[in-house]
């Protein structure tokens, strides 16, 4: 197969590749897309066959739900068995935006698409090339993110060609997005659960919602659990060196890392340092990448999934990342961290030298 790869407007996508990338999709095959967050890989969700040519096409497990994303509200009732209040208040909120909501399918959606679950993953994106291909294909596009299964999540469409070429029919390179994918919330239980956390945080849903839980297990792999989510269950995110994140105070941490970059590099190891602007130029490695000011959460939920892809292109073998829990997206920046790292932490505010996975 020979991947189409072209360059869009974001703002005011061209209507005749808009019109050919949704016969793809109609016709069962697959196109690559932007979002708001990251990019997706599309197809037909209401096909059973583009479904499972997704999970191929990313060598994704089978029992991995996928996202069904939608141009409309209007389209949500058709695929589902039910639509529950706090949908219809979250949707009037928060969509279009990066928000999933789970709600209870019904026969229009085959298993194929969400995992073998009797529950729909929904999302009505902000992007315009997504919502323009979207409402080309039919209205319905299950999209996981457009990379190989456990690599980075691709904010740029060269590492979806990267991974994908060759498996794929077409790629709409609408330019850098957000980098950090929607939050994930499940309502078909009796009180909502944040299944994912994302740019829609917490606090900013229980300003519209009387209370919301926040899903604190890590599903074992081997433990036979289907996931409700993507990321529940799998190793996400991850780039090719191996990623160890380091927790402090900045001084220690600066230290820290200085310490294993310098033992990696004297063994012969190629090593690299994310931080941000304020400790950049204090690290001492092959490679240091700032992802921005320390404040500024934004910059770094949107740079970290690039510049994991940026040390896979520089052969990076060894990974050292400050932490980054401060800001309102400090939670679900470490959630795609610690994901990336296997949850291999220093944590230097333990004892001297202390090793911790959570």
């Amino acid at each position: 197969m020979i991947t189409e790869y072209i360059v869009v407007n974001e703002e005011a996508p061209d209507g005749e590749v808009i019109r050919r990338a949704g016969r793809i999709i109609r016709d069962g095959g697959l196109v690559a897309f932007p979002t708001e967050t990251v990019y997706g890989l599309g197809g037909d969700a209401l096909n059973p066959s583009s479904s499972r040519k997704i999970y191929e096409a990313k060598g994704r497990p089978s029992d991995n739900p996928l996202i069904v994303h939608i141009c409309r509200w209007e389209d949500v009732a058709p695929i589902v068995s039910e639509i529950p209040p706090q949908a219809v208040i979250l949707a009037e909120v928060f969509w279009p935006g990066p928000l999933t909501m789970i709600l209870k399918k019904n026969d229009r959606v085959p298993k194929e698409t969400t995992g073998g679950l009797d529950t729909v993953a929904i999302r009505f994106p902000s992007d315009k090339v997504a919502q323009a291909l979207i409402a080309a294909s039919g209205g319905y596009i299950a999209a996981p993110s457009a990379n190989r299964s456990g690599r980075p999540s691709p904010t740029l469409a060269r590492y979806c060609l990267e991974d994908l070429d060759g498996r794929v029919e077409m790629i709409l390179d609408g330019g850098q997005v957000g980098g950090l994918e929607s939050t994930i919330i499940d309502l078909t239980q009796e009180e909502p659960v944040i299944l994912r956390p994302g740019f829609i945080t917490k606090e900013m849903l229980e300003e519209v919602l009387d209370a919301v839980e926040e899903d604190r297990a890590v599903i074992d792999p081997d433990s036979g659990i289907a996931p409700k989510a993507p990321g529940m269950k799998y190793k996400h995110y991850a780039p090719r060196g191996e990623l160890m994140i380091f927790k402090g105070e900045r001084d220690k941490v600066v230290a820290g890392i200085n310490q294993a970059a310098a033992r990696e590099m004297a063994a012969g190891k190629k090593t690299g340092v994310i931080c941000t602007d304020e400790t950049e130029q204090q690290y001492k490695a092959d490679s240091v990448k700032s992802t921005g000011c320390r404040g500024d959460d934004k910059s770094t939920a949107r740079e970290l999934f690039r510049i994991l892809r940026e040390f896979d292109d520089e052969g990076i073998e060894r990974i050292y990342s400050e932490s980054f829990d401060e800001g309102y997206l400090g939670k679900a920046i470490m959630n795609r961290l610690m994901k990336a790292a296997g949850h291999k932490v220093i944590d230097l505010g333990r004892a001297e030298g202390a090793f911790q996975t959570s």
